[in-house]
């Protein structure tokens, strides 16, 4: 008698991939929400949800159709093909060029919640002067042209990053660099907001909740890619929260030095660039690199938001650039230094300090090249949306705010 053939689906690794791709889509709805919504003026704190809201809508919809498809299809080293359009061939069993344990649906709805909060992640750079219609365009243009195109080089079977040896566990290039370069190419196109001497972050205690609610997801984010229920999800659970509260610790110091006082948003601030800096590394490093990783990633944005960003004089509106941005390159550069291929034989690679410095030459490849794909991608997108369409808020509508002007609402009763 013949024997059944085994069923390689792994119900454990399914079930943490599935808790993972929630936990993701909680960092966008209502992590990346909160964050954002309370650190911008009263008057625009609707336009900002209902951005973050839409991104989860849109990107969902788009993703199933033909993003998934494009992102990791076959296609060229550059670019995925269409074979999975609307998911056709797509379903339960598993995909083993990804991830031989789990459906193929998980790991399509997995990488849905990175291609969502990614765009979302740009709405800091420009908040506050974004036509709602534009953001909608934009967002589903910068998924096409630019999102797609990274994703499959650098984790797609046959990109070409990928195929460089190009080392990023959970989206340091693909998630971080990639938005925060596109949120200072729009940031810079748009223009300065309107009234910026007015007092902003309406909502400290907003802040800190989306701030942590991002700390939690983010362990779906990082330990989630490992694709299983291994040690290898628990080394990057554990080097997330480790750089995670060093970085928090180190932006605080930082404030402590320079102003005198540690304050909320700074704690914040440095806990969303730990948790930044690490996405990359957090399946190639030890605890000893996510240490390091935590603490410089804030000395470097820190410096980046209250030193250079004042002198060069942009509105990079929440410092979407400032921290996903620099915390991206530094976190991505970072893993060409500290990788360590035992702590992820299958698929890591030693760094500088292991004998390897070929790789930090590997790593600065795929950044430059996303910054470069990026910024021109982002470029034409921004030019071709305002031409067709206007990007921007007329003046009035941004005096008035966005939640009235776009959307008729408001948040708070005016009571005087």
């Amino acid at each position: 008698m013949g024997t059944a053939p085994i069923n390689p689906i792994s119900a454990g690794d399914t079930a943490w991939v599935l808790t993972s791709s929630a936990l993701v889509l909680l960092m966008t709805a209502p992590g990346l929400a909160f964050f954002y919504g309370g650190m911008v003026r009263r008057k625009n704190i609707l336009g900002v949800l209902m951005q973050c809201f839409m991104c989860l809508a849109l990107i969902s919809v788009l993703w199933v159709v033909y993003g998934y498809s494009l992102a990791f299809g076959k296609g060229n080293p550059f670019i995925g093909g269409l074979d999975w359009f609307m998911l056709k061939g797509v379903g339960q069993e598993a995909n083993p060029d990804y991830a031989a344990t789990i459906p193929h649906l998980a790991f399509m709805i997995f990488q849905a919640m990175f291609a969502v909060i990614t765009p979302a992640l740009i709405i800091g750079s420009y908040a506050e002067r974004m036509k709602f219609s534009s953001f909608l365009v934009f967002t589903a243009l910068w998924l096409t042209f630019v999102y797609c195109p990274i994703a499959h080089m650098v984790w797609g079977v046959g990109g070409w990053l990928n195929g460089l040896g190009a080392k990023d566990f959970a989206g340091g290039t693909v998630v971080h660099i990639n938005a925060g370069v596109a949120g200072l190419v729009t940031a810079l196109y748009l223009g300065k907001r309107v009234g910026t001497d007015k007092q902003g972050m309406h909502n400290v205690p907003f802040i800190i909740l989306g701030a942590s609610l991002l700390w939690f997801g983010w362990f779906g984010f990082n330990a989630g890619s490992a694709l299983a229920a291994n040690g290898l999800a628990a080394q990057a659970f554990v080097n997330t929260n480790t750089a995670t509260a060093a970085a928090a610790i180190s932006w605080a110091v930082m404030e402590w030095i320079f102003t005198g006082k540690p304050t909320t948003l700074g704690a914040a601030s440095g806990a969303v660039a730990g948790l930044v800096a690490v996405t990359p590394a957090c399946g190639f490093v030890d605890v000893s690199g996510a240490l390091w990783i935590g603490l410089l990633v804030s000395v470097l944005c820190y410096s980046m938001v209250a030193f250079v960003k004042p002198r060069l004089g942009y509105d990079d509106t929440l410092d979407a650039f400032g921290v996903h941005g620099i915390g991206g390159f530094w976190g991505a550069m970072a893993t060409g230094l500290f990788a360590v291929k035992a702590i992820n034989p299958s698929g890591g690679a030693d760094g500088l300090f292991a004998g390897n410095p070929g790789q930090v030459w590997v790593q600065f490849i795929a950044c430059a090249t996303t910054i470069a794909y990026t910024a021109i991608g982002t470029l034409i997108i921004c030019f071709v949306v305002d031409k067709v369409m206007g990007i921007r808020a007329q003046q009035d509508e941004e005096i008035m705010g966005l939640d009235l002007s776009q959307h008729h609402e408001r948040a708070y009763t005016i009571l005087d």
